[in-house]
């Protein structure tokens, strides 16, 4: 700003100019040019790039100046307005790319003949870089990621990668950039179609269909580059197990992640029997699961009533039958015996008790849209364990075309996975659909859930747990707005935030650089955030995870979610990547002893209890990519409502969902901890955090830095800034005494319940 033609700015190296040695205040547009010490000198075997790139400084002599490609014009008050690119180099996510180097990169393959890349802009006038190449074979995607990210950082690898039999041309020899095919979904794989060869590898591929919800795929497709993940990867080894009577290791399954590796190694395994979940007979009542025996004791908590309810609500627009509705929901609850659970204590014993019949209606209310907030609130309220349904539906009439269904249920009859099956269920019954008769209930999962308890496969993961958590288990200090109180009242809100879609794209190919999955890398920089503001390189973050270990489940509704203690160490001298590899390694080790019930870990360990916290930790990292079932009903239209639900279960809990090639993420926090505000820029550190990573994947911990640009001015500049102007012929006791003088009766000292006023501390 302000900075004449040719003068160096303060403080910098820098010069602004311009080729022609000056850009007219006129608006008239031209090159901006730099030149400073340190400057590289020139292109790396490229002598014809640099002579045009390096040009003679004409204010230093011997000194050099850079051609930027910024197209831009002096303003009238003195800024610089960018305008554009005059070249190839393109700026993606704020980072300038130089094309060039992408394609040198591409050319030194093996087999690759011909490379040229360009950036795409969708309508939201996002930018993603596609590679297009001529090649003597066919690269996996993921291949050809892998040998870029040793060469360049993962912000410069192409997000997509077309293999063509030949360049189009103009008519005049150069590449027709107009005719290159624009990339989809299905260019960011890549893989050559190659069918099953063996009776294990087509048998492979129809449960990865399943699992994926794919219609076709080859065996060297990559189960983490089509949609797979950490939760569909316990999903596959399920049902491998049921179908194939073969245990597979989730942990397998991130190291052979095609069908060809697969099958190489399911066929060195012996055939073991696969045991289904018995029906147990009938009884007055059942034993309850170690996930329902927590809810249960949370649920007793002062506060905590309302903290594990499940509300779920939908606006309806069309000719919505509530008779039909209210028919629908009763057949659900005749469908899953925990829609008709309730729970007593029995001779000191918790036991669940199944139903035969309960009372259900849905509730109609004619409601004004202002009113809205009122008739929600009212609504959602706690219920009562001894009492079934712990499930309640209730419908609010705005016009005789839309309508909203309140659903609400506790979470000691539900989860996720429940939730997703109970909604698909409900408008399948709703347009009269007859669903197939479930073999087992979750009455009959608890059962076998005590008798798996006592298998030596369980006493070892008790054992990992055990090594994993034991001695002293750190306890996270948080910078905090408020004292931590007494005991915790679950009072919440939520800040949301998205890590747009260059960004997300980023962190697939990092997650795809270091072999682990976005979960991973999300839950990496999650860590690392808290090690800085904690200053701990110790921590320990609640991870839920499905808890379905037995493939008859599927479909069973009920409370299978356990809690994974995830326990890593961020110490400043490893780098990004490879505290991410441990991460992974960690999570690994988790999932194989995921079965081991979070509540048996805590009383095994004795955790010394703290009503302010909870064990073992105070925050928690969610990534949602289950299937969202699209609720598609005839003459109905059916949308989510989101509404604000004041429940914090932590101290911070950290959302994270895929949705339309964007992270939609929510910072869930304690209100009696933080201020809004204080959140509000923990997501900008987060964010700027992500960013310096994806820049600068191989730096140290301890050098990756999350404090904004404008936090670090203050920091440096305006809280140094302490120079006043005072008496200087004056001694300091005299002007405490003059101060003492006006002011008499004001507190001057205060510690802990003591005070003294000027009067009191002068005499």
């Amino acid at each position: 700003n302000n900075i004449p033609i040719g003068r160096p700015i303060p403080n910098h190296n820098v010069y602004i100019l311009n080729t022609s040695d000056q850009l007219q205040p006129v608006g008239v547009p031209g090159e901006l040019c730099i030149s400073g010490v340190g400057l590289a000198r020139g292109y790396l075997n490229r002598p014809d790039l640099t002579a045009e790139k390096f040009v003679d400084q004409p204010f230093i002599p011997g000194e050099k100046l850079y051609r930027t490609g910024d197209l831009a014009r002096w303003l009238p008050g003195g800024n610089i307005e960018y305008l554009g690119r005059i070249d190839h180099q393109v700026k993606i996510r704020g980072y300038r790319i130089e094309i060039g180097e992408i394609e040198t990169a591409l050319l030194n393959m093996e087999a690759v003949q011909e490379a040229i890349v360009v950036a795409h802009e969708n309508n939201n006038g996002d930018k993603a870089l596609c590679a297009y190449y001529v090649a003597s074979e066919t690269f996996a995607v993921s291949e050809m990621k892998e040998k870029l990210s040793v060469q360049m950082p993962s912000y410069m690898i192409p997000s997509y990668f077309i293999r063509l039999e030949k360049m189009p041309l103009t008519s005049n020899g150069k590449i027709d950039r107009k005719a290159l095919p624009l990339p989809d979904r299905n260019t960011q794989t890549g893989v050559k179609y190659v069918a099953p060869r063996t009776s294990i590898e087509l048998k492979l591929v129809e449960i990865w269909k399943e699992v994926l919800s794919l219609k076709q795929l080859g065996i060297r497709d990559n189960f983490f580059d089509i949609g797979g993940h950490s939760l569909k990867a316990t999903s596959l080894a399920a049902k491998i197990y049921k179908i194939l009577n073969l245990r597979v290791s989730v942990r397998q399954i991130f190291n052979h992640p095609t069908i060809e590796q697969l099958s190489r190694i399911i066929s060195a395994v012996e055939d073991q029997s696969f045991t289904s979940i018995p029906a147990v007979e009938q009884r007055e009542s059942y034993p309850v699961s170690s996930a329902q025996k927590r809810m249960y004791i949370l649920h007793q908590l002062e506060g905590g009533e309302l903290s594990y309810n499940m509300p779920n609500l939908m606006v309806v627009e069309g000719e919505l039958d509530i008779t039909r509705l209210e028919s629908a929901c009763i057949q659900l609850i005749d469908r899953h015996e925990s829609l008709r659970t309730s729970f007593k204590l029995l001779d000191g014993e918790l036991k669940q008790l199944i139903h035969d019949k309960v009372n259900f209606k849905v509730e109609v209310r004619k409601v004004r849209p202002e009113d809205l907030d009122e008739y929600i609130q009212g609504f959602i309220r706690a219920f009562d364990l001894k009492q079934a349904p712990l499930f309640r539906v209730q419908v609010l009439e705005f016009t005789s075309t839309k309508h909203m269904i309140l659903m609400d249920m506790h979470h000691v009859i539900s989860d996720g996975v429940s939730m997703n099956v109970i909604m698909q269920e409900l408008f399948q019954l709703y347009e009269g659909a007859q669903l197939p008769e479930l073999r087992i209930q979750y009455k009959d999962y608890a059962v076998w859930q005590q008798n798996e308890m006592n298998q030596e496969q369980i006493r070892k993961q008790g054992a990992y747990w055990l090594e994993t958590l034991g001695g002293d288990h750190p306890v996270l200090q948080m910078p905090t707005d408020y004292a931590r109180p007494a005991t915790r009242n679950f009072k919440g809100a939520r800040v949301e935030f998205t890590i747009d879609e260059h960004r997300s794209e980023a962190l697939q190919q990092l997650a795809i650089q270091t072999g682990s999955t976005l979960y991973m890398v999300m839950l990496s920089i999650y860590t690392l955030m808290l090690s800085k503001y904690s200053g701990q390189e110790d921590i320990i973050i609640g991870s839920p995870i499905a808890g379905r270990p037995h493939a008859d489940l599927d479909r069973v509704v009920g409370m299978f979610v356990n809690t994974l203690a995830m326990r890593n160490y961020p110490t400043g001298e490893k780098t990004f990547e490879q505290f991410a590899s441990e991460v992974k390694e960690n999570a690994l080790r988790a999932y194989e002893n995921q079965d081991y019930p979070f509540e048996e870990i805590v009383e095994t360990l004795d955790v010394t209890r703290d009503m302010s916290r909870n064990a073992i930790f105070d925050v928690m990292f969610v990534l949602q990519n289950m299937d969202q079932e699209a609720r598609k009903v005839e003459g109905l239209e059916i949308k989510p409502f989101e509404w604000e639900y004041e429940i914090a279960k932590f101290d911070l809990t950290l959302s994270v969902v895929e949705w339309n090639g964007q992270l939609n993420c929510m910072l869930e926090y304690a209100t009696s901890l933080y201020e809004e505000a204080t959140i509000v820029r923990m997501t900008k550190h987060f964010i700027h955090l992500v960013d310096n990573i994806l820049a600068h994947p191989h730096t140290k911990l301890s050098e990756l830095s999350m404090v904004l640009e404008e936090e670090r001015m203050q920091l440096l500049a305006d809280f140094n800034d302490t120079k006043a102007e005072y008496p200087r012929n004056k001694t300091i006791h005299q002007l405490f005494e003059e101060q003492a003088k006006r002011v008499p009766d004001k507190v001057a000292v205060v510690i802990e319940d003591k005070q003294l006023t000027y009067r009191e501390l002068n005499e």
